[in-house]
């Protein structure tokens, strides 16, 4: 049994797909076919069940990923304790964020990271917080971005930055004749919003829960775009009114979009930094912490 025999299964377990838990694994589907059959003779079990169209984990299968995963859980922390013996700003570092705090965040924190630490790579990625939850548990990330509240055992989290929120509407839409708006004038616009999966949607629907019945009595209509860049070009298009957070309303054409605050209090949302208790590169979380939090430009 090897820590690459292990990394197959749990990949075999995440993808349920030989052909492409290979090509995640780097290495050939019959490469990784013979290594899982081989780790299954050896332990005299079944992990996956084999058919035409699908992959799937045994009862046993399933105790002996989450036991694979601690494995290499406590492998990936040897190698992060070797290397935090040495420099712990001397090595990559892998951060994630999600999709709508990266593309605003990245561009100011990467600079800056790499003129206090040059020799630190940054691998950075943007998701879902689901998806990035499941990395950073799994070792694939060693810090993840994301906005509260964020739950996860053994994990550490903190507060960043808090930014509020606020309204985008076309340059001569009625609502830009008010200098404050009120989240219950949404549910009667024509309102544009993320998909479902983006934490981000959900926040807006929290702050004004008849967004979210679906017999409700509002007029207007929800039309979904894939990203806030997106939702910002079909305002302009006049498609209808969206909420950003105060971030992402850079790059405005002031010809076509106005914005307007929300009355107070203003719904907003705190960015935070997570990551495992175990991680042992203290130094580079501390300049992570320090340099995010200070890379929010007020609009």
């Amino acid at each position: 049994m090897t820590l690459t025999e292990l990394r197959y299964i749990v990949t075999l377990s995440q993808e349920r797909h030989f052909g492409r838990a290979a090509e995640k694994c780097f290495v050939s589907q019959p490469t990784l076919s013979v290594a899982v059959k081989k780790l299954e003779g050896e332990l005299d079990i079944a992990i996956f069940e084999r058919s035409k169209n699908a992959v799937t984990l045994t009862p046993v299968g399933e105790t002996i990923i989450q036991q694979a995963q601690k494995v290499l859980g406590e492998a990936r922390t040897l190698k992060e304790l070797a290397d935090a013996g040495k420099d712990p700003l001397n090595n990559p570092l892998k951060v994630g964020a999600i999709f709508t705090i990266g593309p605003y965040l990245f561009p100011q924190l990467v600079p800056k990271i790499h003129q206090q630490a040059p020799s630190m790579s940054l691998f950075i990625e943007e998701s879902y917080t689901a998806v990035l939850r499941r990395q950073l548990r799994d070792g694939e990330l060693d810090a993840i971005i994301i906005a509260l509240p964020f739950n996860e055992p053994d994990v550490i989290t903190r507060p960043l930055y808090e930014e509020s929120f606020v309204v985008v509407m076309p340059k001569d839409h009625e609502l830009s004749a008010l200098q404050v708006i009120e989240p219950e004038m949404l549910p009667d616009q024509n309102l544009l919003l993320l998909g479902e999966g983006h934490c981000f949607r959900d926040q807006v629907i929290e702050m004004c829960p008849a967004l979210s019945r679906e017999n409700g009595s509002q007029v207007g209509s929800v039309t979904q775009g894939s990203s806030l860049e997106t939702l910002k070009y079909m305002v302009a298009t006049g498609l209808g009114i969206t909420v950003l957070p105060e971030s992402a309303v850079g790059n405005l054409d002031s010809n076509l979009i106005t914005t307007r605050p929300f009355a107070n209090p203003a719904p907003s949302r705190t960015v935070a930094l997570a990551w495992r208790a175990s991680f042992p590169r203290g130094k580079a979380i501390d300049l992570l912490l320090d340099t995010a939090g200070t890379c929010l430009i007020k609009h």
